[in-house]
C-alpha cells in the first residue's frame, strides 16, 4: 500500500432532475464543458494528481511490472510478419521489425503460381506505420485500401485517440501523399472500379458517422459529392462497403438494433442509390453480391437470422435460401464465385460453412478441438482457389489456414511462434455450464495449468463483457499465461448480453433484461468458487467499456467475492450519460440501454443499476480504474467521477487507483509495447493485491 495520500476530489453542489426525481451529483464539475477540448485547470490538476498517485502506488511494484512485461514480450516474435494475401496482381503483407511498436506494410508482384513473399518479384515497402507515428504520443491506422489498379493507397489514421481519422491518398509509384480528403473520416474507404474515386464516411461534431461522400481524385475535397446523408434518425450511423464481386458499393445506415442498406454500381457512385428494404424496428440485414444476385442475411422472421436472395432489380422481394434455426445462429455471409461462405455458431461454437451455389450442398470446415475460435479472414478476391481462415483455442496458438475445398484440405500457413517457448501439454482448457439465479446455464471457458488444484486454495481471474452482442471468444492469449503460471485459473464468462449462444442470448442481456448480464457474472463467480477454483476474496475480475460497467455493477452487488478488480474505460455513469442527448453516442445507445429521457421505466431501471449512482458505504475490493482523456466512447469524466465517489463513500482501506491516459482514447496507449506495458501494470496490480 502506498504511503501517499490519495487525491480527494472536491464536492460541489449540483442537482440532477428527471421525471420528477432529484439526485445529487457533487462530482459533476469533473466534466469540462469544453469537451473534447479539455482545458479546465482544476479538472486537469485533479487528473494529474490521480496519475501521480497511481505512479506512487505502483512504484514499489515496478520490478514485478517489468518482470511481467518482459515475460509477455518474450512470448511475442518481434520480427513477425503476416501471411501474404493475394489481391489481384500483388501479394500484400504486414510485418513488425525487431524493436518497433508498429507495423510496416509491403507488397510484391504475383508470379505465376506464387503463394508467398519469397516467390519472386521485388519487395516494396508501401506504408510504414512506424514512420507515420514518429514524434506522436498516439497513432492508430484505421483503414488501408489499395486501389483496384494497384497505383494508389487510401489510409485512415488517428493521431490523438479521438477516433477522427485523416483520410490520405498516396501515390504508390512515387511514395508521395497526393491528397488529404478529410480530417474527420471513419470506417473504411471504398474505391470505384476505375481507381479514380473514393466513397468514404465522415463524423460530425457529435462524433456520429452521418454521411457517405464521393470524392474524385484530383478534385477539390471540399466539393465532394454527398451520396447519402442520414437525416431521419440521429441514432443511426452511416457506413460504406464493397461487394465481394466488386460490382456494387453498399451504403448502410443503422443503429444497434435495426438498419437499412442501399447500393450503387461500383463504376459510378454518382448514380441514384437503390434501397434494398426500408428500415423496420428490430430488423437487421446485410448483403453481398454474386452471380447477379443479392445474398442477404437477416433476422426479419427468426431471431437467429436466415439467408435470403434477391434480384437487384427487385431488391425488396426476398426468397428464402436457408431458414432460421433455434440451434444454428447465422452470423455472416460472403458470396464468392464458387461458394457462399457462411459463418455460424452452434451451441456457442464457431462453424465455418461453404455452400455450393448449384447443388445447395454445404460442408463444414473440420476442427478437432472441443472448444475453439475460428473465422474466415483475408479473402479479398472473388474467385480464390482456397479460403483463408484464422483459428485458435485457449491452449492452441493462433493458426492461419488455407482451406482447399476441392480436396477438403486444411493447409497450415502459419502457427503463432512463441520465442520464449510454450508447452501446451502443461495447460488444460475446460468449458463449464454454471446455473444463473434464474436457472439459465451460462457457459464458461477456463484455462488453467494441469497441476492447478481445484481445492479452493488457488486464485481465479474472471473476464467478462456482456453487451452489444459481442461474444468473447475462447481464443489464445500469450499474455494471460503470466497469470496462469502464477497460480491463477483464467475464466471467460460468456454471459447474456453477448451473442455467445445466439442472438436471443444478446437480447436477454439488454434493455429491460440488462441486469441478467450482471447477475450472470456474479453467479458464474460464485459457481467457480463452489467448484473449488478459489475462495471469496481470492478472485480478480476485469472488463472494459461496457465490461467496465459490468465490473461496477458486480462490485456494488457482491464486492466481497473479489480481491482485485480492473475496470478499463468503464461506462459507469450510465444514467447521466443516457439522459444527455448532446453526447456523441447517447442517441445511438438508447436501443441498448433504453431511453430514460422519454421512458420513466427505463429511467427507473438504469438508476437502479448505474454503477456510479449505486455506490454504497461498504467495503469494496482493491480497484484499478483507467480512462482516456480523448475517449469519444466513454468520456474521461465517467471513470474520474466513479473513482472520486468511491473514495468518498467506501468504508475499507483497499487500494483504489485511477489512471487517465492524457494522450490516448478508448483503446489506451498505442503501439504494441506501450499497450503491453499497460497490461503488465494491470496484471501486477492483480498479483500484488491477491498475494499470499
Amino acid at each position: 500500500m502506498t504511503t501517499e495520500n490519495p487525491p480527494i476530489a472536491a464536492r460541489k453542489p449540483h442537482v440532477n432532475e428527471a421525471h420528477g426525481v432529484q439526485w445529487d451529483d457533487p462530482w459533476h464539475w469533473l466534466r469540462d464543458p469544453n469537451y473534447p477540448n479539455v482545458q479546465d485547470p482544476e479538472v486537469l490538476d485533479y487528473l494529474k494528481a490521480e496519475n501521480a498517485y497511481f505512479d506512487a502506488a505502483m512504484k514499489p511494484h515496478q520490478g514485478l511490472v517489468e518482470e511481467l512485461f518482459q515475460e509477455m514480450k518474450g512470448r511475442i516474435k518481434e520480427d513477425d510478419a503476416s501471411v501474404p494475401i493475394k489481391d489481384g496482381d500483388w501479394l500484400y503483407w504486414s510485418a513488425f521489425k525487431e524493436g518497433t511498436q508498429y507495423r510496416d506494410w509491403y507488397r510484391k508482384p504475383v508470379l505465376s503460381g506464387a503463394e508467398g513473399p519469397a516467390s519472386g518479384g521485388d519487395e516494396q515497402l508501401i506504408y510504414s506505420e512506424n514512420k507515420e507515428a514518429e514524434g506522436k504520443e498516439y497513432y492508430r491506422l484505421g483503414a488501408f485500401a489499395v486501389s483496384p489498379d494497384g497505383k494508389l493507397l487510401a489510409t485512415l489514421a488517428d493521431d490523438d485517440g479521438s477516433e477522427r481519422f485523416k483520410l490520405v491518398v498516396r501515390d504508390l509509384l512515387t511514395g508521395e501523399d497526393i491528397e488529404t480528403v478529410t480530417k474527420v473520416g471513419i470506417g473504411n474507404p471504398v474505391w470505384t472500379n476505375d481507381s479514380k474515386g473514393l466513397v468514404f464516411t465522415e463524423v460530425n461534431d457529435q462524433w456520429r458517422s452521418y454521411r457517405a461522400q464521393y470524392h474524385r481524385i484530383g478534385d477539390d475535397p471540399a466539393k465532394a459529392l454527398t451520396i447519402y446523408e442520414e437525416k431521419d434518425d440521429i441514432a443511426f450511423s452511416v457506413g460504406a462497403a464493397r461487394s465481394t464481386d466488386d460490382s456494387l458499393i453498399f451504403v448502410s445506415t443503422g443503429n444497434n438494433s435495426s438498419n437499412e442498406l442501399r447500393f450503387v454500381g461500383a463504376s459510378d457512385p454518382t448514380a441514384p442509390l437503390t434501397l434494398i428494404r426500408p428500415r423496420a424496428a428490430e430488423v437487421q440485414y446485410e448483403a453481398d453480391a454474386a452471380h447477379g444476385k443479392l445474398w442477404i442475411l437477416t433476422n426479419d422472421n427468426h431471431v437467429n437470422f436466415r439467408i435470403v436472395t434477391a434480384d437487384p432489380a427487385r431488391p425488396g422481394d426476398w426468397s428464402e435460401l436457408v431458414a432460421g434455426s433455434d440451434r444454428t445462429y447465422l452470423r455472416g455471409v460472403t458470396s464468392h464465385r464458387d461458394h457462399l461462405l457462411v459463418t455460424a455458431r452452434v451451441d456457442g461454437l464457431d462453424q465455418l460453412l461453404l455452400r455450393d451455389y448449384a447443388t445447395g450442398g454445404q460442408e463444414r470446415v473440420p476442427f478437432g478441438e472441443a472448444s475453439y475460435s475460428a473465422s474466415f479472414t483475408g479473402n479479398p478476391e472473388y474467385a480464390p482457389d482456397s479460403y483463408r481462415l484464422a483459428y485458435s483455442s485457449m491452449v492452441t496458438p493462433a493458426t492461419v489456414y488455407d482451406y482447399h475445398p476441392a480436396d477438403r484440405r486444411l493447409d497450415v500457413r502459419k502457427v503463432q511462434e512463441i520465442p520464449s517457448g510454450y508447452d501446451a501439454s502443461q495447460y488444460v482448457t475446460e468449458r463449464l455450464l454454471i446455473a444463473a439465479r434464474d436457472g439459465k446455464q451460462v457457459p464458461v471457458s477456463v484455462l488453467r495449468r494441469r497441476d492447478f488444484a481445484k481445492d479452493g486454495g488457488g486464485k481465479l481471474f474472471v473476464y467478462g463483457y456482456g453487451a452489444y452482442g459481442f461474444a468473447i471468444p475462447p481464443s489464445f492469449s500469450t499474455s494471460r499465461l503470466s497469470l496462469v503460471d502464477r497460480g491463477f485459473a483464467f475464466a471467460i464468462a460468456h454471459i447474456r448480453g453477448g451473442d455467445d449462444l445466439g442472438y436471443q442470448w444478446f437480447l436477454d442481456g439488454k434493455l429491460k433484461s440488462r441486469t441478467n448480464a450482471f447477475n450472470d457474472f456474479v453467479d458464474v463467480t460464485r459457481g467457480l468458487i463452489a467448484e473449488g477454483y478459489a475462495r471469496p476474496g481470492r478472485v480478480a475480475a476485469q472488463g472494459g467499456s461496457a465490461g467496465g460497467e459490468l465490473m461496477g455493477a458486480a462490485v456494488n452487488q457482491a464486492g466481497e467475492l473479489y480481491g482485485a478488480v480492473v475496470a478499463d474505460v468503464p461506462f459507469v455513469d450510465v444514467l447521466n450519460t443516457m439522459l444527455d442527448d448532446t453526447l456523441p453516442l447517447t442517441p445511438g445507445e438508447w436501443t441498448e440501454w433504453g431511453n430514460p429521457i422519454t421512458d420513466k421505466a427505463a429511467f427507473d431501471l438504469i438508476k437502479s443499476y448505474s454503477p456510479y449512482d449505486n455506490i454504497e458505504a461498504k467495503p469494496y475490493p482493491a480497484m484499478l480504474i483507467t480512462g482516456g482523456l480523448t475517449d469519444p466512447r466513454v468520456t474521461y469524466w465517467e471513470p474520474a467521477k466513479w473513482a472520486a465517489k468511491l473514495r468518498a463513500t467506501k468504508t475499507d482501506a483497499n487500494l483504489l487507483l485511477l489512471k487517465i491516459n492524457m494522450g490516448a482514447g478508448h483503446g489506451g496507449k498505442s503501439g504494441r509495447w506501450n499497450s503491453l506495458h499497460e497490461l503488465a501494470e494491470a496484471y501486477a496490480f492483480v498479483v500484488t493485491q491477491l498475494a499470499d
